[in-house]
């Protein structure tokens, strides 16, 4: 079984035990709570805006921020979680310590996210890791860039999985890591702890946000979406059961789960890639055999913390801001780079 002992030296790995939370915000609400609300310092330059055609009909944006001499640098895509874009708090902060360690940053929004509605009729899961894919691709062969590393949150984070599993052995040559914050690995068990009481708040939030992205489709493809299916919702199971579930090709919640969850593939996995995992997350956990997969699989370097919340991992600012691990992130995908270079 492959240990973050195991790994080797010249690839910088974190260790678990380097992460202690900041005093007074031990909590993981507190954690997450933080992590998700308060504003980092932005740094970042003008980006230029692009839209990349993933299939017929679909289009996603993302913003880019070049380096001097581009093509001479790593480009780091950021992939946010559920319900955010690229402009989210945690993309923002990951992009600036990119941009800052010299590398070009990549700011990706999923289908619908960042006012992009119109671009698609369909909706977007956590499935979909061929469009990170695309925007790779095309990176790479129009603009040609030659080193790419993705790091992703939450659902980001399991897209990418989706992607590194789904489509081993046809990724570009140019993909050279990957690093990932609480990616929400088995849905499922994500969908049902978030409607469990002390979840509330979360639910809350994404139920809200979700039922105005399901209004704005209606509105923009009222011959694809039924008015009747815009209601209230209680239960995240209940609004993928009813719209998430059958708008996208499944019968039901318990299919889509099935199908969008990354852990199908993790063996599978062959670029290099870090998970980072949070034991107190509120709502990200793991079946014992996901684990396994991780832990077993030699290209996943699998950083499981007793404390942090769901992707915040904030700890004493001693130096830097304080936000290890997304320090941690660009730090690894740098790593890597260099090893394999």
């Amino acid at each position: 079984m492959a240990t973050i002992e195991q790994v080797p030296l010249n690839i910088k790995v974190p260790h678990a035990s380097e992460f202690k939370p900041r005093l007074g915000i031990a909590n993981p609400h507190a954690q997450t709570l933080w992590g998700g609300l308060v504003r980092r310092k932005d740094d970042l330059p003008a980006h230029e805006e692009r839209k990349f055609i993933i299939e017929d009909g679909v289009q996603i944006v993302c913003h880019m921020h070049w380096q001097p001499k581009r093509e001479e640098k790593l480009t780091v895509i950021v992939v946010h979680g559920l319900e955010g874009s690229s402009k989210s708090l945690h993309v923002i902060g990951v992009a600036n310590k990119a941009w800052a360690a010299g590398l070009n940053v990549v700011r990706f929004n999923m289908r619908n996210c960042g006012g992009t509605e119109a671009l698609t009729p369909t909706l977007y899961h956590s499935g979909l890791g061929g469009d990170i894919l695309a925007v790779i691709r095309e990176l790479t062969e129009k603009d040609g860039l030659q080193r790419v590393a993705v790091i992703g949150y939450s659902a980001g984070g399991n897209m990418t999985m989706n992607m590194l599993g789904e489509f081993n052995g046809r990724m570009p040559e140019s993909l050279r890591a990957c690093a990932v914050i609480s990616p929400a690995m088995d849905p499922e068990l994500t969908a049902y702890m978030l409607d469990e009481p002390h979840n509330y708040l979360y639910r809350r939030n994404f139920l809200e946000s979700l039922g105005k992205l399901y209004k704005r489709k209606m509105d923009l493809y009222p011959h694809l979406y039924n008015v009747r299916e815009h209601r209230r919702y209680e239960s995240i199971v209940e609004f993928d059961e009813v719209i998430s579930g059958p708008y996208n090709g499944y019968p039901g919640a318990k299919p889509l789960y099935d199908a969008i969850s990354s852990s199908r593939f993790a063996e599978k996995v062959t670029v290099p890639v870090m998970v980072i995992r949070s034991l107190d997350d509120p709502f990200i956990n793991y079946r014992p055999a996901t684990v396994e997969k991780l832990h077993s699989n030699p290209f996943i370097h699998y950083v499981e913390t007793k404390q942090g919340g769901h992707c915040a991992f904030i700890g004493k600012a001693n130096g830097y801001d304080g936000r290890w691990a997304e320090r941690a992130c660009v730090e690894y995908v740098m790593s890597v780079d260099q090893v394999t270079r």
